[in-house]
């Protein structure tokens, strides 16, 4: 890289950088408690950064945080607010563009939504949207009241859904009337009730209008989202949870067999995906982070265009 570029670079040179990894390999829970002391907020702060009885792990043992609160309510706080969160654009050519502001009341709201279906701390909520700004906002109101997600590829067929579902035992389960790909609209709606037939932990099924094309609703299991939110406000503070609380469940595509289920906790994912971010991608707040494919949690699985995350990658 050019010299330029490396003055203004997070890790400026491979010495640089040295430093930074010998200061970690010397001492892990020294290196990582100052990082999370100076990158997360605590509601109540760790009393032990780790405990490690092989092959159990605990991070920030005793600490209280919120990855929905370190990605939307520290950014406001910080006085980022009106920054551009999100900018998306769907493939007939419509575009949205949400503050962290905006997006902290759309998360806020849908947060509520959860709360009124009976979705509890712990409570496994599966996740089968298209590519829209709400599959983020899912996910965050999941995590500001401490459901556990459960993002599932909407392309998957009907028995890989209900595999999922089962093996998770989730509770409700987010979808739309359908999604446009390449020019031709999917029916995700019915994909999914033919997925609930094999599911029998779903109680709730809450369904985007996207593409606007009749769905039956089944009633006392369906409800549009939009009939939701209607039901409810936009105050919702982040419950404080524990540092080790469940924060979302990601499963192989089973190819190789039955799917595996990999359960990541909230403190150290929420610290190792922002600061990875800032380390790997060398992200700076005048950037802008897109993403057209599946990148993972640090960018929200959400397929969408993300602005200035200057404190916590959604």
């Amino acid at each position: 890289p050019s010299a330029e570029f490396s003055s203004q670079a997070s890790i400026k040179s491979f010495d640089e950088y040295q430093q930074l990894f010998d200061r970690a390999a010397a001492d892990p829970a020294a290196f990582w408690a100052a990082e999370a002391q100076q990158h997360l907020h605590w509601f109540e702060p760790f009393t032990q950064t780790l405990q490690w009885n092989c092959p159990d792990v605990k991070w920030f043992v005793g600490g209280k945080t919120n990855a929905s609160y370190n990605c939307l309510d520290k950014q406001i706080a910080e006085g980022h607010g009106d920054r551009t969160a999100i900018l998306w654009e769907g493939e007939p050519g419509e575009t949205r563009t949400l503050s962290y502001r905006d997006l902290h009341r759309e998360v806020s709201h849908f947060a509520n939504g959860l709360k009124s279906l009976g979705v509890q701390a712990g409570d496994v909520v599966s996740i089968y949207m298209p590519m829209t700004p709400e599959l983020a906002i899912a996910m965050l109101a999941c995590a500001r009241i401490g459901a556990v997600h459960s993002v599932i590829f909407a392309g998957f067929s009907a028995e890989a859904i209900a595999d999922r579902n089962q093996d998770a035992s989730a509770k409700v389960i987010l979808t739309s009337d359908g999604l446009y790909r390449r020019g031709k609209v999917l029916p995700l709606k019915e994909t999914v009730d033919t997925a609930l037939a094999k599911s029998p932990t779903i109680q709730k099924c809450v369904v985007l209008r996207r593409v606007n094309n009749a769905v039956p609703m089944q009633e006392g299991r369906d409800v549009w989202w939009h009939d939701l939110l209607a039901t409810v406000d936009d105050n919702c503070p982040a419950e404080p949870l524990d540092s080790e609380a469940p924060l979302f469940i990601l499963y192989t595509s089973g190819s190789t067999g039955k799917p595996k289920g990999i359960l990541h906790t909230t403190a150290g994912y929420n610290l190792f995906a922002m600061r990875t971010f800032q380390w790997v991608f060398d992200h700076r707040p005048e950037d802008i982070f897109w993403c057209t494919a599946d990148c993972g949690w640090v960018t929200g699985h959400s397929y969408v265009v993300y602005g200035p995350l200057s404190a916590g990658a959604t």
